[in-house]
């Protein structure tokens, strides 16, 4: 699919990864239709880009509703909005429980449910899903998160396979550590040695990859960490041993200690 001339709805507009995306898209030649929660960081970049902005609590199922009415006949969807999600479970509450649910997984599942049909109908459209790394292999104080973003990689997986003879495509991109922007950046945790960063701008190149060759499954990260990651589904425990060797429960300890407050 060419994204010139498409209108394609962003969700998590407002976070760094979600500029770069908006701003790739533009270069493009979409015409965007941008959410997210902040109206102070939405709107100027609504306003740098001719799109249009729509302040969006993705936790607030009734707002969720009157997104997916709304933007039920855009051509493209990209759902990128996500909380951290960060920290072993029983460090959360169970409003917090719900509140990654929804915004995590809920919400995005809700909207291809109402977009679907319609592209179906007309036999072209894109629905494309932002997950993780930890989408495809969990690790310490990731429970949460991962649960979440595995959810999506099984709905996209399904759902391609679902609407492929209809002329829709469906893709979920798989960020690993990001570095300037993001969740990860935030937290200012160090990684180890040997464990490298992509881009915002990178991850926005997988976003537009994927859409243009309808590519199923597309990874972001370095290439050490993309055969971790496949080496993980293959040998979860022996992972989990080089992980734990590695200092993988400081940094997930470190990271959800900085997120706390972000969820």
């Amino acid at each position: 699919m060419l994204l010139s001339g498409k209108t394609i709805l962003l969700t998590g507009a407002t976070g760094g990864i979600g500029h770069a995306i908006a701003r790739r898209l533009h270069a493009d030649g979409a015409r965007l239709v941008l959410t997210g929660r902040r109206t102070d960081v939405l709107e100027p970049l609504a306003e740098e880009l001719g799109a249009q902005s729509l302040a969006v609590d993705l936790a607030d199922r009734d707002a969720v509703a009157r997104l997916a009415e709304e933007c039920a006949d855009v051509d493209v969807l990209i759902a990128n909005a996500a909380l951290p999600a960060s920290g072993p479970l029983t460090s959360f509450s169970v409003d917090e429980l719900d509140r990654a649910l929804d915004v995590n997984l809920r919400a995005p599942i809700l909207l291809a449910h109402a977009m679907a049909p319609r592209m179906a109908a007309r036999r072209s459209g894109h629905l494309l899903f932002v997950s993780s790394l930890s989408g495809k292999a969990g690790s310490a104080g990731t429970s949460m998160y991962s649960a979440t973003k595995f959810g999506l990689r099984g709905f996209g997986q399904g759902l391609r396979e679902d609407l492929r003879p209809h002329g829709v495509g469906v893709s979920v991109v798989f960020p690993g550590f990001i570095s300037d922007a993001g969740m990860f950046a935030d937290t200012g945790v160090t990684l180890p040695r040997g464990v490298g960063t992509s881009t915002p701008e990178a991850v926005a190149d997988g976003v537009a990859t994927a859409i243009t060759r309808n590519r199923g499954e597309v990874d972001v990260a370095p290439l050490p960490m993309r055969l971790g990651t496949k080496f993980a589904g293959v040998a979860p425990e022996i992972s989990a041993h080089v992980q734990r060797r590695a200092g993988s429960g400081e940094i997930a300890a470190n990271m959800a200690a900085n997120q706390t407050t972000k969820r």
